[in-house]
């Protein structure tokens, strides 16, 4: 159903030449269906763009992506998916998941399955530690997390913080950074909010009244994207919390940008920390959007999201390289060991010890500009670790 061959440019014009290409299989397991239709999307695009503008890289191979749908954030059918690409479909790769519960369920699966998986969006920090064919071009939430909880204390001036979280495993990764960082530099997180699942948005009401009657300098509001988002800055705004001097605060996920004009006025002065957003001012992100917009529309947008699969497909397709098309999977690890890319992002790398991603992290602000909210950058702190795996936190220490 989902299946979809991708053949560049480039192989089109060699075939007069040549009989056949060799062909990599790449399974896709992403929510193509239900509440994360909308998030998979952002990265089936992104995958499918590293492609098409980046014909001259892939050849003389040709990369089929075969689609299976994860459906929910529950783990049972990502993990049947990985299953069947695995032993149906026999894949030479895995790529996807969205959701960190997917990705999760799928570890033993991969793990047993020995085929190289990259990770483009499953922000749990340990996740790479659950298979050791995982590669992350995605994020972890100690990424944005741990900056965002250091910038609040010393840019913010923040001393007092509530945070909100989705509760599964990526929002308890959320609440553990920020607090941790905040803490560390001089801060104090008074409440700690899990608010309802990542599978159907609650009534956030009165989590955020909780919230606003704690009095706090900040909240802190981890929330997976999508139309959560566009609810979080909906009750902030409806809650009066701005002018009770209450500063929202959080990862990048609650601005995607494929919600941001939803958000109104309330989102005005709503700043965070994260590794992208449309409006990064830097030659690589300007190609990347003016490409996305000619490919899927005027009035769409890339988000980060978009780049964890843009980005994700460059590392396989370098992998592909790498192996000469055998996509043995000891060697194209090797490969991405210490990878570097020019990313709309900026610059990255692949820790060559923890096979997670080395990015920028950027400090943002929603302003109104013309009449449409934009995210404009006011700090960045470069070359940014998953902090969970430096400071060896629990499920993240390496296992000796």
């Amino acid at each position: 159903m989902f299946e979809k061959t991708i053949v560049s440019a480039a192989i089109l014009a060699a075939t007069a030449g040549v009989a056949t290409s060799q062909e990599v299989k790449v399974g896709v397991v992403l929510p193509y269906t239900g509440i994360g239709a909308e998030l998979a999307q952002q990265i089936d695009r992104g995958m499918e763009l590293y492609l098409k503008l980046n014909a001259d890289k892939v050849a003389p191979y040709k990369i089929r992506l075969i689609k299976r749908d994860a459906k929910n954030p529950g783990g049972a059918d990502a993990r049947t998916a990985t299953q069947e690409l695995l032993t149906q479909d026999k894949v030479d790769a895995l790529a996807g998941w969205v959701y960190s519960p997917n990705a999760i369920a799928s570890a033993p699966i991969v793990t047993a399955g020995n085929k190289l998986a990259v990770l483009m969006n499953a922000g749990t920090a340990h996740i790479t530690n659950m298979a050791p064919q995982y590669v992350r071009t995605g994020f972890s939430m100690w990424h944005s997390g741990y900056a965002l909880g250091e910038a609040a204390a010393k840019q913010l001036g923040a001393k007092t913080a509530v945070v909100g979280y989705t509760d599964f495993p990526p929002g308890k990764d959320s609440l553990a950074a920020f607090k941790n960082a905040f803490e560390k530099f001089g801060g104090k997180v008074v409440d700690e909010i899990p608010m309802g699942g990542a599978g159907a948005v609650p009534d956030f009401t009165p989590f955020f009244q909780r919230a606003k009657d704690k009095k706090p300098d900040v909240f802190y509001v981890f929330v997976p994207a999508g139309d959560h988002a566009t609810a979080v800055t909906r009750t902030y705004g409806a809650l009066g919390m701005k002018d009770a001097g209450i500063k929202l605060i959080g990862p990048g996920d609650i601005t995607q940008d494929t919600k941001l004009q939803a958000m109104g006025q309330s989102a005005v002065g709503l700043t965070t920390m994260h590794h992208y957003h449309a409006f990064l001012d830097n030659p690589e992100n300007k190609r990347f959007v003016e490409a996305w917009k000619k490919e899927y529309g005027e009035n769409s947008t890339p988000d980060f999201m978009a780049v964890g699969g843009y980005d994700g497909m460059a590392a396989i397709v370098h992998a592909v390289q790498a192996t000469k098309g055998k996509m043995d999977t000891e060697g194209a690890l090797k490969s991405l060991r210490g990878w570097k890319f020019n990313s709309p992002r900026g610059p990255i790398e692949i820790d060559a010890e923890t096979r997670d991603i080395i990015m920028n992290e950027y400090l943002s602000e929603v302003v109104m500009k013309d009449g449409k909210l934009e995210q404009k950058v006011i700090g960045m702190i470069e070359a940014v670790k998953d902090q969970c795996k430096v400071q060896q936190i629990g499920p993240c220490a390496t296992k000796k």
